[in-house]
């Protein structure tokens, strides 16, 4: 049942970036069994301990830390599971090395950790010569090490569950043979039964995760898998946030995983709606499943939170916000409609825009105005998590109001447009920007050049769905 204690749904603290302060953690975890998630993974690439000092063991307060963690997830039924990530720098048939894991993971039973993950992800596909003699190949020195800290594991917790990351974790990166040939076979054939095995789906981040996909693997890795989903997950691009609900897989997956487990943004203030909606989509238990009507339903829940010191909030207003910063592959309803009215009216000559400009106009100083409302939010760590963004789309609707405004004036007409609040190499400058410039990206995800005739070219890799 998906439901049940042993079907894993919760939050993987596993991103690139800031890890969470103790007071968002012990907010989550006062939050989550009412979303109906049962698991916390924690794991942050940047504490140093996860991966560059694995070696060493936590220092005293350190180590206090994770025992208040560890506690205050059990004291509310959630598991609490430790990743660790060796795989920068391990010598695999080094008894030392496999030692200091040993070290870790003992240090972490005696502040009350009872389940653990090895993580060999994003890691140097390449292994120093004695280490290929010893274990052969890249997946069975991955299996190897896994087993034996299983091994030593076990007998201290005969119940907790132990999970490994394998180097190729999606299906792009398998079929491009990331870790060696028959990486994901050898894996499956090798690792001990009771290990249960992270998969992101067909690719790191995932549009779709279907059944058929699933049971493919199934096949390689003789065991369901565990998703570790990354749909909500920001930590790749610092423009963008993911409110929008659990969507593209359908409910009958719950059948064909061990659990589901997301790595959501970075800002931890931004994560409600992708929490909530994934805690609802398990809880349906295979049924059918709305993620518009989840979605809206997690914003009525969200919206107090966006109290002001001015005008309040509308749950329309959120949901507008919202769309706007939905999910990586799709907007929202409310932002493609404004985006596919703006690419509407820009193209035609303002000689013919008549109300469907007037209309536009009024569309993007609603979102303008939304955005400096944000500015007045009581919740501060909330505007924090939320401002660079913010700041960016109500910089992009002020320059539309002025484009609308400027040729919608018969005293303009044929007259260039220039905002002098957006100047050249100042706005959407810099040398990302410049170098975004140079390659365009298609919707097949092939890459060309810019024009060449067209040295000033603004087309950033960007495409529509």
């Amino acid at each position: 049942m998906a439901t049940s204690s042993d079907f894993l749904t919760g939050v993987i603290e596993g991103f690139y970036g800031t890890p969470w302060t103790p007071g968002e953690r012990f907010e989550l975890f006062a939050a989550m069994p009412g979303w109906g998630l049962n698991t916390y993974l924690y794991g942050p690439k940047d504490d140093l301990h996860h991966r560059a000092r694995w070696r060493q063991t936590y220092p005293p307060a350190e180590a206090e830390h994770l025992r208040e963690v560890i506690a205050g997830c059990q004291a509310r039924g959630i598991r609490f599971i430790y990743a660790l990530g060796p795989g920068l720098d391990i010598r695999y048939s080094e008894k030392g090395d496999r030692l200091a894991i040993q070290q870790r993971f003992e240090q972490l039973l005696s502040l009350g950790c009872r389940d653990f993950c090895l993580l060999f992800d994003d890691i140097p596909d390449q292994m120093a010569p004695a280490d290929r003699e010893h274990w052969g190949s890249f997946a069975s020195a991955h299996a190897g090490v896994a087993n034996e800290i299983f091994r030593w594991v076990r007998p201290h917790a005969p119940e907790g569950r132990f999970i490994f990351c394998p180097t190729p974790y999606c299906g792009r990166m398998a079929s491009r043979q990331l870790g060696g040939p028959n990486y994901l076979a050898t894996v499956g054939r090798e690792l001990a039964p009771e290990i249960e095995v992270f998969w992101t789906g067909p690719e790191i981040i995932s549009r779709e995760i279907t059944v058929p996909h699933l049971r493919e693997l199934q096949g390689l890795l003789r065991r369901k898998p565990l998703l570790w989903d990354n749909i909500h997950a920001n930590d790749y691009d610092g423009h963008r946030f993911f409110c929008g609900p659990y969507a593209g897989r359908p409910p009958e997956i719950l059948r064909e995983v061990t659990g589901i487990l997301t790595n959501p943004n970075t800002e931890f203030a931004l994560n409600r709606i992708p929490f909530q909606t994934l805690g609802a989509f398990v809880r349906g238990q295979g049924g059918s499943w709305d993620p518009r009507a989840a979605y809206l339903a997690a914003v009525a829940d969200w919206l107090p939170k966006f109290a002001t010191t001015g005008k309040p909030l509308t749950a329309e207003d959120l949901a507008l916000l919202g769309d706007c910063y939905y999910l990586p592959f799709e907007l929202g309803s409310g932002a493609q409609s404004l985006l596919a009215q703006v690419m509407h009216v820009v193209s035609q000559p303002p000689a013919q825009w008549g109300a469907a400009g007037v209309e536009l106009r009024e569309r993007v100083v609603r979102l303008k105005e939304l955005c400096f409302r944000l500015t007045e939010l009581v919740d501060r760590s909330l505007f924090a998590a939320l401002n660079r963004r913010i700041w960016e789309l109500r910089e992009e609707m002020d320059l539309l109001e002025r484009f609308l405004t400027h040729h919608s004036d018969p005293a303009q007409s044929g007259q260039p447009f220039q905002s002098d609040f957006h100047q050249a190499r100042t706005y959407r400058g810099g040398l990302v920007a410049q170098l975004q410039r140079q390659l365009v990206q298609h919707a097949d995800g092939s890459f060309t050049p810019r024009d060449p005739a067209d040295p000033d070219s603004q087309t950033a890799r960007l495409f529509l769905p």
